[in-house]
């Protein structure tokens, strides 16, 4: 994986080829949901039990990659968001790498559900360079149900991403990669052994603290949450403080669902420190998307992003390099 690399043109003509045959975006979707739901399952390539890991590699075409992983809410409260997010995240790597944030972003995606009620609780692609990413996004099966109480199940795609992704741009250059989780909810109160045995394949046998799984992650990623509008909890301030409470100002807002692709370049560009948030803007408008870029400073101003760059330790995650899952 991580070969190759994208391609606008090759993008926009299969986008072109599918409406004109009326095929689905998300394809996978669409034949899924045609059978009983006792069949539903996910693509064989975007489901996470058993997997050892999935990997960020150097390649010759790619020597300083760098892992950048989307995992998206796919339940009810989330609406047509994650549809409005297809049509933007398939451009992304185009877009980090028109204006030099990353030299050589490799982007996986993934879907979050919840594991007390969804039969599709979580999905994880692997990590591309080219046009394959926008087949693995595509390939990830809206469920479009969860739980109900205003929670679902993010620290189990967190704990995934903690203990089962490698990249070179850690082991051999010890430099994180970046989370990025788009939801509407909050975490599970626990995450539950018998969860991470039946959907991961892992022998656990105690529940974990999710901010322990958080913890965990920030020693080697930089994880941002992103709360898009249109969601069902945008207005919701008890979303915002439990996600303030674990990530700090690595929470962030957004109005306009389909600037989606444009906050993540951004986020990424100051982080790396390659621009500060002024020029960031810039960028994003120079390239025709003005009305996003004001979404993208909206969401980055309001956290505090315009003072400095956007590094953030999370609340409580500045303990000893090698703090483990308890």
């Amino acid at each position: 994986m991580g070969h190759g690399r994208w391609d606008d043109n090759a993008y926009a003509a299969a986008k072109t080829f599918r409406a004109a045959k009326g095929i689905a975006d998300f394809g996978y979707t669409a034949s899924v949901k045609a059978q009983p739901a006792t069949h539903w399952k996910a693509a064989p390539a975007l489901d996470p039990l058993n997997v050892a890991f999935r990997e960020c590699r150097d390649s010759p075409d790619h020597a300083d990659s760098t892992p950048i992983a989307v995992l998206f809410d796919v339940t009810g409260s989330m609406g047509s968001v994650p549809r409005i997010m297809q049509g933007k995240l398939g451009k992304l790597h185009g877009l980090l790498q028109r204006k030099g944030y990353l030299a050589d972003p490799q982007l996986m995606f993934g879907g979050i559900g919840d594991a007390d009620s969804d039969r599709v609780p979580l999905q994880v692609g692997q990590f591309e360079s080219d046009n394959r990413m926008d087949e693995q996004l595509r390939n990830i099966f809206l469920e479009g149900n969860g739980g109900g109480q205003k929670s679902e199940s993010y620290e189990l795609a967190a704990y995934f991403v903690a203990r089962h992704v490698v990249s070179d741009a850690w082991q051999k250059r010890g430099r994180k990669g970046y989370l990025f989780i788009i939801g509407d909810e909050l975490n599970k109160p626990r995450l539950e052994a018998r969860h991470i045995r039946r959907i991961i394949g892992d022998d656990v046998s105690q529940d974990i603290d999710p901010v322990s799984v958080y913890r965990e992650l920030a020693r080697k990623w930089h994880v941002y949450f992103i709360l898009p509008n249109q969601s069902s909890y945008f207005h919701d301030d008890a979303i915002a403080e439990h996600w303030r409470a674990i990530l700090g100002q690595n929470f962030l807002k957004l109005d306009d669902p389909a600037a989606v692709c444009e906050l993540i370049a951004a986020t990424i560009g100051v982080e790396e420190q390659v621009v500060d948030l002024g020029q960031a803007l810039v960028d994003l408008a120079e390239i025709g998307s003005v009305a996003e870029s004001e979404a993208v400073g909206k969401a980055l101003v309001a956290v505090g992003a315009a003072a400095r760059p956007a590094t953030v330790v999370p609340l409580g995650i500045d303990g000893p390099d090698d703090v483990t899952l308890s």
